[in-house]
């Protein structure tokens, strides 16, 4: 039996994201979206895998921004999960795809760069022709983010999951 991969994530931009691994490599993932990100539990991760059928090779990962003051001390007090975090925003894994990034980047920043690859991005949407060039250049993405300091600004650890998948 394949392992479930449990992603627990805050918006609709990472939904989109991992939607599309999902159909690109097959694979049950399971996509637990929740706007109210700080709550993020052990408890609540524990209630919420009760629903399926669990492999003793299940993975639990958490998908979140980093521009929350605490939110990465919050995040790495959850037991056995794979933080797939990116400062200051999802989309900066979407523009390593395309460029190198070691200035501090704001949300704001990050989105209007990442326009000039994918000139009709709108946060939480991902069309065809964007989830093909993500595709194409995900090795690219994970070279440049393995070059960044983790967890400071600008750096994302989305690239340990695209790591996992292609291992499958």
């Amino acid at each position: 039996m394949k392992p479930n991969f449990f992603v627990f994530c805050e918006g609709e931009s990472e939904v989109a994201y991992i939607s599309h691994l999902r159909s690109q490599y097959r694979v049950p993932i399971q996509i637990i979206p929740r706007k109210s990100d700080s709550n993020i539990s052990l408890r609540y991760i524990d209630n919420c895998k009760r629903e399926y059928v669990a492999t003793k090779n299940d993975k639990t990962f958490l998908m979140y921004d980093l521009d929350v003051d605490g939110m990465l001390t919050h995040l790495q007090s959850i037991p056995d999960a794979v933080l797939l975090v990116s400062n200051p925003c999802v989309e900066l894994w979407y523009l390593l795809h395309f460029e190198k990034c070691h200035a501090e980047l704001t949300q704001n920043a990050c989105i209007k760069k990442l326009k000039q690859h994918l000139e009709h991005y709108s946060k939480g949407t991902l069309a065809l022709s964007e989830k093909q060039r993500l595709s194409e250049k995900a090795s690219e993405a994970t070279a440049r983010a393995k070059l960044l300091e983790t967890y400071k600004n600008p750096s994302t650890t989305i690239y340990r999951l695209i790591e996992l998948l292609e291992n499958l």
